[in-house]
């Protein structure tokens, strides 16, 4: 790419890819958590949306800058939670569940908003999105802080590494004495919260939170998060790892945006990217059990 177009190594070029990274390696931070503990998360894209609208229209009723980004942050805490109890105590699908709340909260969006975006939002909430530090954006800070502290976490702290214990067999974790309804809810409460902050950070960063913000990006995080290692049948994953596959699909996305290339082709590439990171993981479990018979 930096052959085929002399902008693609520029520093206003790599500050866009890493300021779209802060939003989706985001939450693929938190995806990443809930595919190793066997689930998945459709919802996340809505729950981004309803936290941004959420915290603008408490901005808008003149409550705190603070208090109307914990609203933000509870009402997709929420969200999360609703999530997890169906999944982890009632027993539902997670594909089903999170496809439910993904327009459940989509419509809730849209009916508390009034089908409009919310503007005028207070500069000293703005400043979240488009301050920086020592020249750097806080989002891209916060993206590296995020990252580094969910990958130490996850390697290191005893009750996150049970989520891969759940997600390699749930029966045998069970068995064993882990609380496996309490770590799901735990992992979709953390995705949502991370959806969440994502959608503070974009409507900070726009000065406006939209009603149609985060269609779509579910599918974008899942491909991110398998291409950087994990599996959707659970057990495998690491955040550093997909963080770099959300990496790989911020670079793509940018690449064909300096190719010219139009906005349904991207879709297209995207969607074929999609199949074939699911391929190659359902070839790396074929392989895998053939070694174990």
């Amino acid at each position: 790419m930096s052959i085929m177009s002399p902008h693609f190594l520029s520093w206003r070029n790599m500050e866009a890819i890493f300021m779209g990274l802060s939003v989706e390696a985001l939450i693929t931070t938190g995806m990443v958590i809930v595919l190793i503990s066997g689930g998945l998360d459709l919802s996340v894209g809505s729950t981004l949306a309803l936290a941004g609208v959420a915290t603008g229209l408490s901005l808008n009723v003149g409550i705190p800058v603070v208090f109307s980004i914990l609203i933000g942050l509870l009402s997709a805490v929420m969200v999360g939670f609703v999530n997890g109890v169906l999944i982890a105590k009632v027993g539902l699908n997670p594909f089903i569940t999170t496809l439910g709340m993904l327009m459940a909260v989509r419509g809730l969006v849209l009916v508390i908003a009034k089908g409009k975006a919310v503007l005028n939002l207070p500069m000293e909430f703005e400043i979240i999105g488009q301050g920086k530090l020592w020249g750097v954006q806080y989002p891209i800070i916060l993206l590296f802080v995020i990252v580094l502290v969910g990958d130490t976490i996850l390697r290191n702290s005893r009750f996150m590494r049970q989520g891969y214990y759940v997600g390699g067999n749930e029966i045998a974790a069970k068995l064993n004495g882990i609380n496996v309804a309490l770590v799901k809810i735990v992992n979709y409460i953390l995705v949502s919260f991370l959806a969440g902050f994502s959608g503070i950070l974009v409507t900070a960063r726009f000065g406006s939170a939209s009603v149609t913000v985060g269609q779509g990006m579910e599918l974008r995080v899942i491909t991110a998060a398998i291409i950087g290692g994990a599996s959707l049948k659970g057990g495998e994953g690491t955040v550093f790892g997909a963080f770099l596959g959300a990496m790989f699909m911020g670079v793509l996305s940018n690449s064909l945006n300096l190719l010219g290339v139009g906005i349904y082709w991207q879709n297209l590439v995207t969607g074929v990217t999609l199949i074939l990171a699911i391929l190659l993981d359902a070839i790396s479990e074929h392989r895998k059990t053939s070694k174990l018979v």
